[in-house]
């Protein structure tokens, strides 16, 4: 069975190295960072749980977190929230991010190991399961997500509100990425119950997509005469 690994994320270096070292003395393989930036820098993938300070840099825990759990790829990596802000507040919102557990600072290491075996446990029972799961109905550019099924939209973490038909064009030009989809097209797919649709009508969704999604709105392009794709 492969070691499980665990990253830490804290802006105190003598703290991640007390808990390395002792993390790596229950068996564990261990890797630091200093900051929300630098642990975004690695390929978080690979970890099995990430000990996550909350007040750091300009990207705090709870905005990596929020960034993990919009990617596909990360969202379902177990995150333990460690930090001195202890407000009942600041735990729901930890735990409502998604996160696992929430042990608030000054803690004991008996305190982190006994929490992170706790989390490990709970959660190896289920990767096999999300291995498994299908991806189908998530749409991913970059930072740009579309939920299908739950008919959520999230730009570098962060949800945006898109009306139906907004959505529904929007997954449609990322679903038909790298072509030029008609006018003909456009309306037939997301307007097929309605009787009379004006060709304004997708104009004006698509200049509302690119405001709403910020700096992915350039990814929708305009082919005068011909209609709307989805490029990057």
């Amino acid at each position: 069975m492969a070691t499980e690994r665990i990253l830490i994320v804290d802006d105190e270096e003598t703290l991640c190295e007390v808990l390395k070292i002792n993390l790596e003395n229950e068996g564990y393989d261990v890797d630091t960072a200093l900051s929300a930036e630098e642990a975004l820098m690695l390929d978080l993938k690979k970890y099995s749980l990430i000990l996550l300070d909350i007040m750091m840099g300009e990207i705090s825990g709870i905005k990596m977190a929020k960034m993990m759990k919009a990617d596909v790829t990360t969202a379902d990596i177990p995150i333990i929230f460690c930090t001195a802000r202890d407000s009942e507040d600041d735990m729901v919102m930890g735990l409502n991010l998604g996160a696992d557990d929430y042990i608030m600072k000054p803690y004991t290491i008996r305190n982190v190991i006994a929490r992170v075996k706790s989390v490990l446990r709970r959660t190896s029972g289920q990767k096999s399961v999300a291995a498994s799961v299908d991806k189908s109905n998530i749409l991913k550019v970059e930072g740009l997500l579309l939920d299908l099924e739950f008919k959520r939209c999230t730009v570098d973490g962060e949800e945006v509100k898109l009306a139906r038909k907004e959505f529904e064009l929007l997954a449609y030009l990322i679903t038909n990425r790298g072509k030029i989809c008609s006018r003909e097209q456009i309306l037939s797919h997301i307007w097929s119950d309605e009787v009379v649709v004006l060709d304004r009508t997708i104009d004006v969704n698509i200049t509302r997509l690119r405001s709403k999604i910020g700096v992915y709105g350039s990814y929708i392009v305009t082919r005068s005469g011909f209609g709307y794709g989805f490029s990057n």
